[in-house]
């Protein structure tokens, strides 16, 4: 993607369907979410309302109007002593898979870290979901954990990878 034909913005609430079937479209291949049925916008509508611009972002990538990824900030662990970390999610609609949209996303996030005042960030990957995991490694996050084999889909237990980077 080139600077001209993209760009990064709060998500409004018209953005959520989209959001919802990104996502959604991540369940059937076990490899991102461990939601193992597709989730409805209703579901998700409390979890839209957490996200601000000046403290937990959701971000919308949008190429050519059309949403082509996202991104989101998550307060980690609830309690104020975590404040400075924030758990990261990203999230590439199909069809610009490959094409940089996460690691534009990516970039945006650490640049924006200090004004959020974050110290760290932290990813909940699969073990086997090696494109996410390279992502991140390709910005320097490195695996600060790892709970084997917590996850069963489909009758396969799946390990998952905490990552990390201090800020």
């Amino acid at each position: 993607m080139t600077a001209q034909n993209y760009s990064i913005e709060d998500a409004a609430a018209g953005d959520l369907a989209a959001i919802v079937d990104i996502y959604n479209s991540t369940v059937a291949g076990r490899m991102v979410t461990a939601d193992l049925e597709p989730v409805s916008v209703a579901d998700r509508e409390k979890w839209f309302q957490e996200h601000n611009s000046h403290h937990r972002p959701l971000w919308v990538l949008k190429k050519d109007g059309e949403i082509a990824a996202w991104f989101s900030f998550q307060s980690f662990y609830g309690r104020p002593a975590y404040n400075g970390t924030a758990e990261i999610s990203v999230y590439v609609n199909e069809k610009f898979r490959g094409t940089g949209a996460g690691s534009l996303l990516l970039a945006k996030a650490l640049e924006e870290c200090p004004r959020l005042g974050l110290q760290n960030l932290v990813g909940f990957v699969f073990g086997h979901n090696e494109p996410s995991l390279s992502l991140l490694r390709k910005f320097g996050f490195e695996q600060w954990g790892l709970l084997p084999g917590v996850a069963e889909m489909d009758g396969v237990l799946r390990d998952l990878v905490i990552i990390g980077r201090k800020l």
